[in-house]
């Protein structure tokens, strides 16, 4: 359903959804004064130097949740997040968050995951441990590495990113 819909949806290339993220050609502030172009185009590197840029993975986000497939991006955040969780009650809840969330065949923002993964993650986090969610992860971390990172990389967002970054470079060299 979610891929009918998202076929029949604006695609990437629809500029309303981005405004938010990117900054006017005008604007100063300090965030996007750091923001060079030399580090917008290094995320185009590689998929892990774009996610470990607070700028680069909200920019990723904003792109997927104008596809209508953010599930993905928020599913790994969530798997990060509850990594660094240390008691274990708390990660007991966590599980079962991100479980009903993201892994169940009914959740509202299933990600697309085989039935053996699954299957073999929903054992694991019968008694949860930081390392219970490693492979669903990995495995939702290659789909994006090869299918939404490239066409995040092609996108008009991008490119824009790039050219706004550079113009501000030139304005700040003169």
């Amino acid at each position: 359903m979610k891929t009918r819909l998202g076929c029949l949806s604006k695609k990437s290339d629809s500029y309303s959804d981005f405004s938010e993220f990117l900054p006017p050609a005008h604007d100063t502030t300090a965030r996007w004064l750091k923001l060079s172009t030399d580090e917008v185009v290094r995320w185009s590197e590689s998929f892990d130097h774009l996610l470990s840029h607070k700028h680069g993975l909200a920019a990723f986000r904003t792109f997927l949740k104008s596809e209508f497939s953010d599930e993905n991006i928020e599913f790994w955040m969530a798997c990060e997040e509850y990594k660094k969780t240390k008691s274990s009650t708390k990660l007991v809840s966590k599980a079962n968050k991100i479980y009903q969330e993201f892994l169940d065949i009914q959740a509202p923002r299933e990600v697309n995951i085989d039935h053996r993964t699954r299957e073999k993650t929903k054992q694991s986090l019968e008694d949860p441990s930081p390392t219970s969610l490693n492979e669903v992860q990995a495995k939702v971390y290659s789909l994006m590495e090869r299918d939404s990172y490239p066409r995040f990389l092609r996108s008009k967002m991008y490119k824009d990113l790039v050219s706004r970054a550079h113009a501000r470079g030139q304005r700040r060299s003169v």
